[in-house]
């Protein structure tokens, strides 16, 4: 799957679709949802919050694909609603109402992490250890490591420092070092 910012689609494509021409819409949605539904995925741990946000994206795309300027691929400009979707949804104090709920009641608002008994040979899991994080470190490391962002562009994004981002890529990556690390390897806490 390509990344979403680097998808470019014909402009003849895209005046299609602004005209409301079906044809022209259903190709536009088929060349950027793989990809912008891969990327709502990754910043919001929950299957169904990510299907209503796709939705809600893909929506927001169609509604205002007559003020696409055309000024970058529009693959970078699905990216940009997709991830301002993506952290509303993560600010919202509904949604961090349900984790403190969720948290409060001792389950895990996260997915279940695989156990720790598990073979040396068995294969990683980046997916469960993406979602071992925070939901606001996973979308910091995503948005960082995978979709280019600066700590400029992220925190903006959050409202926040660079400072900020800076600090959450730095602890989410101590977590996912710890989580990659093997068993073997690591030093007991207290002398034996």
């Amino acid at each position: 799957m390509a990344r979403l910012a680097n998808i470019e689609v014909p402009e003849g494509l895209i005046a299609s679709a602004r005209e409301g021409l079906e044809d022209a819409c259903a190709r536009l949605y088929a060349a950027v949802a793989p990809a912008t539904f891969g990327l709502i995925c990754r910043l919001i741990a929950g299957r169904a919050a990510a299907e209503d946000l796709f939705q809600e994206t893909m929506m927001t795309v169609f509604e205002r694909l007559g003020s696409f300027r055309g000024e970058a691929p529009l693959g970078a400009w699905v990216r940009q609603i997709a991830v301002s979707k993506c952290l509303m949804y993560l600010r919202s104090p509904w949604h961090r109402a349900r984790l403190d709920l969720a948290t409060w009641d001792g389950e895990s608002p996260l997915p279940e992490l695989i156990s720790r008994g598990e073979s040396p040979g068995d294969i990683l899991d980046v997916e469960r250890a993406l979602a071992s994080l925070s939901p606001t470190a996973r979308a910091v490391v995503w948005l960082f490591e995978v979709e280019g962002y600066s700590h400029q562009e992220i925190a903006q994004a959050f409202g926040r420092s660079a400072s900020f981002s800076k600090s959450q890529l730095a602890r989410a990556h101590r977590r996912l070092r710890a989580w990659f690390e093997p068993q073997s390897a690591r030093q007991p806490c207290t002398p034996a």
